[in-house]
């Protein structure tokens, strides 16, 4: 593959990437606002916790499992955010 056809498929992964962001952020907007209406805390540290550690078993590199949950330290910060601002 020439660079423009590897860049072609970054940015085809980039939309599916974006999509599924979006969807997990819709998810987390629904459990943040189950979450007001139960009187919970956004913040869960444990639940934090399973999520790096289900991402590290799921994660078959290149990326390493620090880098994958670098990335997911950054999303669920976004998430707990939308779940703050609800």
């Amino acid at each position: 593959m020439e660079i423009s056809e590897w860049r072609q498929k970054i940015d085809e992964l980039d939309e599916q990437i974006v999509r599924l962001i979006n969807q997990r952020a819709e998810a987390a907007k629904a459990i943040g606002e189950l979450k007001q209406k139960d009187s919970l805390p956004v913040y869960e540290p444990k639940r934090e916790q399973d999520v790096f550690e289900h991402v590290r078993r799921a994660n078959r590199g290149p990326l390493s499992n620090p880098e994958i949950v670098d990335i997911y330290e950054r999303i669920i910060d976004v998430m707990r955010a939308i779940q703050k601002n609800d």
